[in-house]
């Protein structure tokens, strides 16, 4: 597979928005200043509100250089107590278990002490005259704000912080715990209770603070990222992808993605997840990143329709992301919970249903998908555990059926089903969104980047394999459902997936010419996500002109707002004899 020209930072262009965002300290000082006078005088209470992990003495202090207020105050003292704050949420951190906890409930006035929340009020209101700055995490709950600044940071970067023992976690003062134990708690509890706080920030926050890159800070008028929300809410888009390397990673993605060749590998490329990746809008040629999740917070409706918003809130639903084990190794074999399993265990609302669609596979390529028809549940789960104990080494062979892979395959994997990707292909998974619930069973005695064992969960995994599902079943269920759907001149569509126990639809779409496609509107539809698995570069059109052509390439995930409706996918040039392909998913609306 050769390279191609895949685009690591993609933009979104915002029209008319020269002069919105400005980037270096100087300038946002000089901004920041240029506003403060049409805020109430005497005095003026500037407020920076922050996402956990935005490095707020970096922000304080670069403001204090700025603006010379007479007082900058703090958040970082109004939290409980280290001793109260574990008692608080110890509730959401199930126990000793290094993966896996409850979705925290919480709100973030429950973090801090009310006491010292009361004294930090009381010291805003002490000052007569001049500036007062409020910094932190929660900072509008000390005060509203004269001016509202609101500081944010992706949760990618987030957990890069993390593992370099920058940062901890919300409250508490653990950066240098290990990197899975902060991504545990930011996952169930800090995430939770932060995009809680910042949904209603976003809609009043004067200004937005980029703080991704110390280097380059950015700052962007609240209104024109508003305003730019909206439009990606209504047109194509792409996410800012990110890769991490894993224990069976492979080689691929180096050489089609353009990565770095000295890396050890790349096991991952999460590409389309707004829970984790950025946006980038470009105002006035300046590019903002802020997490594509603010999108979601924002535009739900427009994003999602309106049946899917009605169906999952302000949750992403649907994630692609790729697998490269060209030149690694197999995946854990593995089982994801059952939908009322993960509701009463873990407190999410849906579970991980997925599917592996194989955009290339070498010619030992395979997919380990279901059990033998003479599966013994009681003899597997006991060999399983005697390999986790250090026995011998379990066989999966003996008990697990293993599929050749070809590429364009798909295989579907509804909860419950064990499963793994094999060697020498290169995946892309479409799965619904909650993306940690993979319950290992066995790893092939394999030890992680670090040189830890990598955490099993026979218990859980016990209590939701389906035995019933068998080599017979599978092969009749999960592997190559392809139907054909309709065809025009230059285009024909096929369904392929996912299971009837799944909400996700895919569809396979092949093309020479403009290939005609309907996310079905917001009222009726569903957003709409795709990777172009077939072809060097395509373009996303829209028949009426409501956005301007947007060019993907190959192994790229794209959104596609529910808002559009209508669209077509053309090859972006040659004569067309080349047939070129999509997959693409959305949420069966029932409609």
């Amino acid at each position: 597979m050769r390279p191609f020209p895949y685009d690591k930072s993609p933009r979104v262009q915002i029209p008319g928005s020269d002069g919105t965002c400005v980037a270096g300290w100087p300038a946002i000082g000089a901004r920041l200043r240029a506003a403060i006078p049409t805020a109430r005088r005497p005095k003026t209470v500037v407020v920076v509100d922050c996402y956990p992990g935005v490095d707020e003495v970096e922000v304080g202090n670069a403001l204090i250089g700025e603006l010379k207020p007479v007082r900058l105050i703090s958040t970082v003292g109004a939290f409980r107590d280290t001793a109260e704050m574990e008692r608080l949420c110890e509730p959401f951190l199930g126990g000793e278990d290094p993966v896996f906890g409850f979705v925290c409930g919480l709100t973030l006035p429950a973090f801090f002490d009310p006491a010292r929340v009361e004294a930090l009020r009381g010291g805003v209101h002490a000052i007569t005259e001049g500036l007062v700055l409020v910094v932190g995490v929660g900072a509008s709950w000390v005060h509203p704000g004269d001016l509202l600044i609101y500081a944010d940071l992706a949760r990618w970067e987030i957990q890069q912080r993390q593992r370099r023992g920058e940062l901890g976690n919300l409250g508490v003062r653990n950066a240098g715990a290990s990197a899975a134990a902060k991504y545990k708690r930011a996952f169930f509890i800090d995430w939770r209770v932060a995009d809680r706080w910042k949904a209603p920030l976003l809609e009043r926050a004067a200004y937005l603070l980029d703080t991704h890159r110390s280097d380059a800070p950015k700052l962007a008028e609240g209104a024109w990222v508003r305003r730019g929300l909206a439009q990606v809410a209504r047109r194509p888009f792409r996410t800012v992808p990110f890769f991490d390397p894993g224990v069976w990673g492979g080689q691929w993605m180096k050489r089609v993605c353009g990565l770095n060749p000295a890396a050890v590998n790349y096991a991952w490329c999460f590409d389309g997840v707004p829970e984790e990746n950025a946006l980038v809008l470009e105002l006035g040629g300046v590019p903002l990143e802020l997490p594509a999740l603010n999108l979601v917070l924002r535009e739900p409706r427009a994003l999602l329709g309106e049946a899917v918003h009605a169906r999952f809130g302000t949750e992403f639903p649907i994630r692609f992301d790729l697998l490269d084990t060209m030149g690694g190794g197999n995946l854990s074999l593995q089982v994801h919970p059952l939908t009322e399993y993960i509701q009463s265990r873990f407190g999410m609302h849906y579970t991980q249903d997925e599917s592996y669609y194989l955009l290339d596979a070498g010619p030992d390529a395979s997919v380990y998908l279901g059990l033998k028809d003479d599966v013994d549940p009681g003899r597997m789960m006991v060999e399983l555990r005697e390999a986790q104990a250090g026995g011998p080494a379990f066989a999966p062979e003996r008990h697990v059926c293993q599929w050749p892979a070809r590429r364009h395959d798909h295989f579907l994997i509804p909860a419950g089903t064990v499963h793994a990707s094999g060697r020498n292909s290169l995946v892309l998974e479409i799965s619904a969104t909650p993306y940690i619930f993979t319950f290992k069973m066995w790893d092939w005695g394999r030890l992680d980047l670090s040189g830890k064992p990598r955490p099993i969960h026979l218990d859980h995994a016990e209590a939701n394999i389906q035995w019933d599902r068998t080599a017979t079943w599978v092969a009749k269920q999960l592997i190559r459902r392809v139907t054909d759907v309709a065809h025009g001149a230059g285009w024909r569509e096929e369904r392929t997936g996912l299971h009837e126990r799944e909400f996700i639809e895919t569809r396979r779409h092949w093309f020479t010419g403009a290939a005609p496609m309907d996310t079905g509107g917001v009222e009726r539809g569903s957003v709409n996500v795709l990777n172009l698995v077939e072809g060097d570069a395509a373009v996303v059109e829209s028949p009426d002109g409501s956005f301007e052509p947007f060019e993907v390439h190959f192994a790229e995930t794209f959104i596609v707002p529910a808002a559009v409706g209508r669209y077509t996918v053309r090859p972006a040039a040659g004569d067309g004899s080349r047939e070129m392909g999509v997959m693409r998913a959305y949420v069966r609306t029932g409609i």
